[in-house]
C-alpha cells in the first residue's frame, strides 16, 4: 500500500494561485468523488482520498496499491485551470514516510504560518469527517489521520509549542492598533461568520470598539455571532451602501469571487472624506479586490501580509519545535511499521481461509465416522493426523524439491516456523 500527498501552502505558492485550489467544506464531497473517479477502476480500484483546504494550504492525501502522484498533479491542475508545470513549480509532492511526517507536522502546528497554532488541527478533523462522510476514507488514511491527531495531542501535552504563538486574529488587532490610537473609538465590520471571523471578533471585542457589525449571507447566523459581542447583523447586500461607516473591515468568507470591489471602496472613502480604513482579507480566494490596496488611505492586509507579524517570537519556540520533531519521528516510524504489516494481510487471509477449509473437511470426515459408530479415540486420532498431514504436505514437498541451495534455505525457514520452542 502506498500513501502520497500533494499540496501547496503559504510558503510555496502566492495567494492568488492558492485561491484557485481552495475548496469550501461543502465542496469536499463532490470534489473527492471527481478525484477518485478520475483514477478509473482498472489500475486503481479503491483509491482512498482526503482534501484539506484552508486559507494557508490545500493538500490532497491519497492511498492505494499503486502510487499515482503524476495523475493527482494533473487532476488538481485541471481543476484549478492551470498548467501542470505551473502547479508543480509551486507544489510539494510527498510519499510514504515523508507524507506521514508532513501530516503529523501539519496537525501539530509545525507547518503553519503561526507555529504552534491550534486551529489547523480542527480544520484537519473537519476534512477527515468530510472524507469519511463522502465514503472516500479507507483503513490506511484513517490510520494516518488518527495517528496524526494522537501525535498532535502528545506534542501539545509534552511541549510548549503553542505558548508563544500569535494568531492572525491577534496580529490583525496589533496592526490596527498601529493605525488607530484608540480602538475603543473605532467601528468594526466583520464579513462572514465562520471560525476565523469568530476568532477575530473575539480579539477585537476585547478592545471594546464603539460598534461591531457582522455582515453575513445568512442573517440568522450573523445575528447569532453579533449577539455574543453586543453587536448587530446585516445582510451582505447592504455592504456597498454601509461600507463608509466602518474604520476596520475584517473579511473571511468562502465566496469564490471578491465581495468588496474597488468601486465600492472608492465611494466609501469619498463619503468618509478620506479618513483611513484598515482592512484585513483573511479569505482564500480573496474577498477584497487586490486593486483596493493601491488606494490612498486604505491599509489592506492579506493572510500572506500577516506572516511577518505572526513570526515574531519564533526563536522562543525553537526548543519546543525540536521536542515536537522527536515525537513526530516516533509517530512516523510507528505508522510505517503498521503500513508494512498491512502488506501481509492478504497472505494472512489466504492462510486462514486454507486452514478453515482443511478443518472443515476433517471435521466432516470425523462426523461421518462417528455416525457409523467408530470408536471416538480412533476418530480423534484420524482427525489430528489428517490435519497434520494437510498442514505439512506443502512444506515437505518444498523440502524435497529444487537444488541443494534451495533445500537449505527451505530447511532454515521450516525450522524457524515449526521447530520453535514455546517460552
Amino acid at each position: 500500500m502506498s500513501v502520497w500527498a500533494l499540496g501547496l501552502n503559504h510558503t510555496t505558492a502566492p495567494l492568488d494561485l492558492r485561491g484557485r485550489f481552495a475548496f469550501a467544506l461543502d465542496q469536499i464531497a463532490p470534489t473527492l468523488h471527481s478525484l477518485r473517479s478520475s483514477f478509473g477502476s482498472h489500475r486503481h480500484p479503491q483509491v482512498e482520498a482526503a482534501i484539506i483546504s484552508t486559507c494557508n494550504r490545500t493538500e490532497i492525501y491519497c492511498a492505494s496499491e499503486h502510487m499515482a502522484l503524476d495523475h493527482t498533479v494533473g487532476w488538481l491542475a485541471e481543476s484549478g485551470g492551470v498548467a501542470p508545470a505551473l502547479l508543480r513549480s509551486h507544489a510539494y509532492t510527498l510519499h510514504d514516510d515523508a507524507a506521514a511526517r508532513h501530516a503529523f507536522r501539519v496537525a501539530s502546528g509545525l507547518d503553519s504560518m503561526v507555529i504552534g497554532e491550534a486551529q489547523i488541527l480542527g480544520q484537519m478533523k473537519d476534512a477527515v469527517r468530510a472524507a469519511e462522510t463522502a465514503g472516500a476514507l479507507g483503513t490506511t488514511l484513517n490510520q494516518l489521520f488518527q495517528r496524526s491527531f494522537a501525535v498532535a495531542k502528545e506534542v501539545r501535552t509534552a511541549t510548549e509549542i503553542g505558548a508563544h504563538s500569535i494568531s492572525m486574529a491577534a496580529a490583525s488587532v496589533r496592526l490596527a492598533s498601529q493605525l488607530f490610537e484608540d480602538l475603543a473609538k473605532t467601528r468594526v465590520l466583520f464579513v462572514g461568520a465562520g471560525e476565523m471571523i469568530d476568532l477575530a471578533a473575539t480579539h477585537f471585542a476585547a478592545r471594546r470598539p464603539k460598534s461591531i457589525v457582522v455582515a453575513n449571507r445568512t442573517l440568522e447566523r450573523g445575528e447569532k455571532l453579533a449577539t455574543r459581542f453586543g453587536g448587530e447583523a446585516m445582510r451582505l447586500a447592504e455592504l456597498p451602501s454601509r461600507l463608509a461607516e466602518f474604520d476596520i473591515v475584517v473579511s473571511c468568507t468562502s465566496s469564490t469571487l471578491p465581495l468588496i470591489g474597488l468601486g465600492a471602496v472608492e465611494r466609501a472613502l469619498k463619503q468618509r472624506k478620506h479618513r483611513p480604513m484598515f482592512m484585513v482579507d483573511l479569505a482564500v480566494p480573496r474577498d477584497i479586490e487586490p486593486e483596493v490596496q493601491k488606494l490612498e488611505d486604505i491599509y489592506l492586509y492579506t493572510v500572506d501580509d500577516l506572516a511577518q507579524v505572526v513570526q515574531q517570537g519564533q526563536a522562543s519556540r525553537q526548543a519546543a519545535v525540536a521536542q515536537a520533531e522527536v515525537i513526530i519521528d516516533a509517530g512516523v516510524q510507528s505508522f510505517m511499521h503498521w503500513l508494512a504489516q498491512r502488506g501481509t494481510v492478504p497472505l494472512i487471509q489466504q492462510l486462514n481461509a486454507q486452514a478453515d477449509e482443511w478443518r472443515t473437511l476433517e471435521l466432516a470426515r470425523a462426523r461421518k465416522l462417528l455416525a457409523k459408530g467408530e470408536d471416538i479415540d480412533t476418530v480423534l486420532e484420524a482427525l489430528s493426523r489428517g490435519l497434520t498431514q494437510k498442514m505439512l504436505h506443502g512444506a515437505m514437498a518444498e523440502l524435497h524439491a529444487g537444488d541443494n541451495a534451495a533445500r537449505d534455505q527451505t530447511a532454515q525457514t521450516l525450522s524457524r516456523l515449526f521447530l520453535r520452542k514455546e517460552r
